[in-house]
């Protein structure tokens, strides 16, 4: 599904009511499968976990370095959809899907063709586990070229989106989004948020609140009533829906 990205990242902001906690519907379970850029330590993950009130839980199982393929062959993917399993009686589980770093170098040994395919099967099989699948497009990388944000990930953005239509689920497009709000808020305001010097991928503890709060608005923006298992933080969600440094 595509949905306007401002109005996304200003739903929040509109909400100012949020709706009333539905005490006789399960609560959220957000369970996070993803590369180096979503995991602890380095990714958006654990910043939007921490969003979470009202009984959510989330897990954050992201793992650094990996691919569509390796996170299925390390055990990873079994382990989330496991998850799924063991919580979809007592919780409305979703699971966040957002790969493609790793996946687009040449030495990862999946084509491009391949990770679209390899996002399908995974998403497919969240439904099968009773889960709602949500395939995220890749966080943005930070690098600019005369002041203008380079696109090096816009291959494996388009392969998701083709992947989320094809099987009929959910897409929410943080690469649009965080690409929107870097080029915004330029380069030198972007490396405050990078995890060590000269790595303009991974974010440190300030990065990941920010672009966790970010997926926070996306999530909302797409289903208005989880708002009321996401602890708002209006100044935050304004200044990244206005493109202002926070």
């Amino acid at each position: 599904m595509k949905f306007s990205l401002l109005a996304l990242l200003a739903a929040p902001l509109l909400a100012v009511a949020a709706p009333l906690l539905d005490r006789a519907a399960k609560p959220p379970a957000f369970f996070l499968a993803g590369d180096s850029t979503t995991a602890v330590n380095g990714g958006w993950g654990d910043g939007f976990v921490a969003t979470l009130q009202n009984g959510a839980i989330g897990q954050n199982k992201g793992h650094s370095g990996t691919t569509t393929a390796s996170f299925v062959a390390r055990g990873d993917w079994e382990t989330v959809l496991s998850l799924v399993k063991n919580n979809k009686a007592k919780y409305k589980c979703y699971v966040t899907i957002q790969f493609g770093h790793n996946d687009q170098k040449s030495t990862s040994g999946v084509s491009i063709s391949q990770f679209e395919t390899n996002m399908q099967s995974m998403a497919n099989q969240v439904k099968s586990a009773g889960g709602t699948p949500i395939i995220l497009t890749s966080l943005t990388r930070r690098t600019f070229t005369k002041g203008i944000l380079d696109d090096n990930l816009a291959d494996v953005a388009e392969a998701a989106k083709k992947a989320a239509a094809a099987v009929g689920v959910t897409m929410l497009d943080l690469n649009a989004a965080s690409r929107k709000y870097v080029q915004a808020i330029g380069s030198s305001n972007a490396d405050q948020y990078n995890l060590a010097q000269g790595d303009r991928t991974h974010l440190n503890a300030h990065g990941t609140d920010v672009f966790g709060r970010m997926v926070a608005d996306l999530i909302v923006g797409w289903q208005s009533e989880l708002s009321a298992y996401i602890s708002p933080d209006a100044a935050l969600s304004k200044s990244i829906a206005q493109g202002v440094y926070a």
